[in-house]
């Protein structure tokens, strides 16, 4: 099962939506870093269910629980990486597995039921979408906030993101120039992260009515991390686009990405998106950013923008047309259970996750190991 991923830092990511618990195991991460835990589990917070009406009604507390790689220093008091794989637990607290019982005979449209049964010979757990969930970014979450701790007290580097769409809703976009770190941090501390006020209360308006009419409805998550150095990453198949994409395919529901412009530029001439070299003090810039911060899968030293696109939730309670396995006959599915309306609300902490793994595995490429 490819639940492993990474060259430098290596997780791997354990465990199924209704089973006892689910977590990671984290190789190569740096040996002496004072973890912030607090702002680890803030982290978690961001993402945890049943915290609205418009998200699930599952309430899970997210705690993460240490098995491995971390101590308290003695002379700091600090809890600190040891050098030595770190594992953690997230135990699951509220489940329940009776929802999901029919599913192997009459599966779910677009979702895991019947492409895991295929794969796994009917083994897999299919409770709650067992290991094909999105209740398994939680633990991807620790190991992003873990290295984005990381990447901002040794590199300065800061991620976050906004909520740039959902349904037929557009926030405003990332100014792609001139991302700063407090702004990134403000998002970060934001319930419903975007970057203009009145997008909040008209995509919460388009759940809210795709719920009442037992629907679901899509997003896109914009995520930028700033702080970047110029010269990170290789051309060919291990360019910085290629490196953060697959993490972000890694996500649940993720069904695009795009950097910068992406598919907009499809529309444009050279003239119009090339990003023209311009001395700032010291440093080489680029007068616009329209590429995202790459170019050749090298990093320029601008602020790299991404976004990940997220398909609506399969599971609604809006009764669907599915194949009967064992008669082979269509029948109407009526799906019970405790979902999402809109998984793109909750998604944000995730995306930023997989961009802080991404980050750091080029900078230790780039870089090596040293001490923070």
């Amino acid at each position: 099962m490819g639940s492993t991923w990474g060259n430098h830092i290596k997780i791997s990511i354990f465990g199924e939506s209704h089973g006892n618990g689910i977590g990671v195991v984290m190789d190569g991460f740096p040996a002496g870093h004072c973890c912030d835990m607090e702002f680890i589990r803030s982290e978690l917070a961001r993402r945890a269910p049943g915290q609205s009406s418009l998200t699930t009604g599952r309430r899970e507390g997210d705690q993460p629980e240490i098995l491995s790689g971390m101590l308290t220093d003695p002379a700091s008091g600090e809890l600190t990486t040891t050098g030595a794989p770190i594992c953690i637990v997230i135990r699951n607290t509220d489940t329940r597995s009776g929802d999901y019982e029919n599913l192997r005979t009459v599966p779910r449209p677009s979702h895991s039921d019947f492409t895991g049964q295929l794969r796994y010979q009917g083994y897999n757990d299919i409770r709650g979408g067992g290991h094909f969930s999105g209740r398994l970014t939680a633990p991807m979450v620790f190991a992003g906030a873990l290295c984005k701790d990381y990447l901002r007290k040794k590199y300065e580097i800061e991620i976050g993101s906004h909520i740039y769409q959902i349904g037929e809703v557009k926030d405003s976009t990332f100014d792609l120039t001139s991302i700063s770190d407090t702004q990134l941090k403000e998002l970060q501390k934001a319930a419903f992260p975007v970057l203009d006020p009145e997008s909040e209360g008209k995509m919460k308006e388009i759940v809210d009515h795709a719920r009442r009419e037992l629907d679901s409805v899509g997003g896109v998550i914009e995520c930028a991390a700033t702080g970047v150095a110029a010269g990170i990453g290789s051309p060919m198949f291990s360019n910085v686009e290629s490196r953060i994409a697959s993490i972000l395919y890694g996500v649940p529901a993720v069904k695009g990405v795009e950097f910068g412009l992406g598919f907009e530029m499809a529309e444009k001439r050279g003239s119009e998106v090339n990003d023209c070299y311009v001395k700032n003090g010291n440093n080489i810039e680029t007068r616009t950013n329209y590429n995202g911060g790459i170019a050749g899968g090298i990093t320029t030293g601008m602020p790299i923008v991404v976004r990940a696109a997220i398909k609506p939730t399969p599971s609604i309670s809006r009764g669907q047309t599915t194949l009967n396995l064992k008669t082979g006959q269509e029948e109407l599915l009526e799906i019970h259970g405790r979902h999402d309306p809109c998984i793109a609300m909750r998604a944000p902490v995730v995306i930023e996750s997989a961009v802080a793994l991404a980050m750091l595995d080029l900078c230790l490429e780039a870089w090596g190991y040293a001490p923070v």
